[in-house]
């Protein structure tokens, strides 16, 4: 039996302002002290030669690590995506909409998938 334990999913966002709105004011996370990596770490892992702000966004169950790159640009047809499961999909959905942010919702049998977008055009599915 392999011992592999789910840690965070790391993303990218264009600025903390961005993050802060979807991760807080629509998921509820909590928000930890942003931190800086350093320009010889994000060159040697991700090919940019610059510093980044390092962001961690959680629950007692999920962990977002958040990378704010000013010229981060999520690919326009998105299909790697994060799976959530909310208490209330109604009022992440409303949230959503509310703060015009792209919601698909995709009738499959007698339920319907939900995705929806972050302000950086990062991708959710979220289920209730």
């Amino acid at each position: 039996m392999n011992n592999i334990k789910f840690v965070h999913t790391g993303l990218a966002a264009s600025s903390e302002e961005k993050a802060d709105r979807f991760f807080i004011d629509i998921l509820g996370l909590e928000k930890s002290e942003p931190k800086i990596i350093d320009k010889k770490l994000t060159q040697a892992v991700f090919g940019i030669n610059d510093e980044l702000i390092m962001i961690n966004y959680r629950s007692a169950t999920v962990e977002y690590e958040i990378f704010v790159y000013r010229e981060y640009k999520a690919p326009e047809q998105q299909i790697a995506h994060s799976c959530v499961k909310v208490n209330d999909l109604k009022k992440i959905v409303n949230k959503c909409k509310d703060a015009c942010l792209r919601v698909i919702e995709v009738p499959k049998g007698a339920s319907v998938v939900t995705f929806i977008s972050d302000y950086d055009g990062n991708l959710f599915e979220v289920k209730g």
